[in-house]
């Protein structure tokens, strides 16, 4: 068990104070984040050298430990799905176009832990740092990493979060295979026109986890599980059930779901028959009308989790299906990318 204490979190929504009430509707190839003003958390003069990605995620991490009221943390644990991709193009477009002289800013922020390093020189963090790539569950892996160092002893806070940004290159290559739309869609319809493919998003979240509360403290952390099953539903329901076995819990003990829906009409029945089968009747919200999908957008998913314990709130604008409970004490977050890559998380209200 660990504690959620502080949030920083970037989206193609005005997120600063917490579940918008109204979400804005974007019809586009994919949801772009809402970009802040750098100059409030990065000096120009190094800004300048800085891909988009850095500046979210420098952004997003000191957004969190000030929400958390911390200073340095006792370590920096990032996942990311694609890494600092748009620099990668870059480099890689001057090779194939023949470029005598390289620009060495792309070739040095293309790695996949650049995002953490600048985090830490940002902040002169010279504590525990690590980078997870770990497609659809990258986040979570950095986030049982910042566990086992809390659970050891290690660290007593630690800032982990999951990043990922999208490029017209990427999003077409990805395309063609299906994962995303192949026309614009609008992101307040997602669940009323189903159609194949999930719109493609990106974004930032970074939250410091602590062994205790901190004075903002949002909630819980009870467990955190991944699974790999992609041989059937049935087996998908057998981990979950086998889960709350492990945990002692049941679906009395439950009032709400979270869960990832993203308007693919391949996969999105998954969470549906996982909600009735398992936890019939109980209320549904969702996400990804705030972020879109990609490879961490679970770590959104816990932010609006973490925020409806904290704040006892369901707003209309991310309720899916049913009545919001009067009190949410304990809820399921659960995520799933095209049937492979699975999370679980249980989260209470402090």
């Amino acid at each position: 068990m660990a504690y959620i204490n502080g949030i920083g979190v970037l989206t193609s929504q005005d997120t600063g104070n917490g579940i918008p009430g109204t979400i804005a509707e974007f019809r586009s190839d994919y949801l772009r984040c809402a970009e802040p003003d750098y100059k409030q958390f990065i000096p120009p003069i190094p800004a300048r050298r800085m891909s988009r990605l850095i500046k979210m995620g420098i952004t997003a991490a000191r957004q969190a430990l000030a929400d958390a009221g911390t200073g340095t943390p006792d370590a920096i644990i990032t996942g990311t799905g694609l890494g600092s991709v748009e620099d990668t193009e870059k480099l890689l477009a001057e090779i194939r176009d023949g470029a005598s002289i390289l620009n060495p800013t792309p070739f040095i922020q293309s790695t996949y832990n650049t995002i953490s390093s600048q985090i830490a020189i940002n902040l002169k963090c010279h504590n525990y740092n690590s980078t997870y790539v770990h497609r659809s569950i990258s986040f979570e892996s950095a986030l049982l990493d910042g566990l086992m160092q809390l659970d050891e002893g290690m660290a007593e806070q630690v800032l982990a979060g999951g990043i990922d940004e999208m490029t017209l290159t990427h999003l077409g290559i990805i395309r063609k295979l299906g994962h995303w739309k192949r026309e614009p869609a609008s992101n307040l319809e997602l669940q009323d026109h189903l159609t194949p493919g999930a719109l493609a998003g990106e974004g930032a979240g970074f939250f410091v986890v602590g062994r205790e509360p901190g004075v903002n403290a949002y909630c819980k952390l009870d467990s955190l599980d991944i699974f790999f099953p992609n041989s059937g539903e049935e087996i998908i329901n057998t981990e979950i059930a086998k889960v709350l076995q492990n945990r002692g819990l049941r679906v009395e003990d439950f009032d709400l779901l979270v869960m990832g829906y993203n308007g693919d009409k391949e996969f999105d029945g998954i969470y549906g028959r996982i909600s009735a089968e398992l936890f019939p009747g109980k209320p549904v919200a969702w996400f990804k009308h705030i972020s879109g999908e990609y490879y961490t957008a679970s770590a959104i998913g816990l932010w609006m989790a973490a925020n409806i314990l904290k704040r006892q709130q369901v707003p209309p604008s991310v309720l899916l299906r049913g009545t919001p409970p009067p009190v949410t004490n304990r809820l399921l977050l659960y995520n799933q990318y095209r049937g492979n890559y699975h999370s679980l998380y249980i989260l209470s209200a402090l």
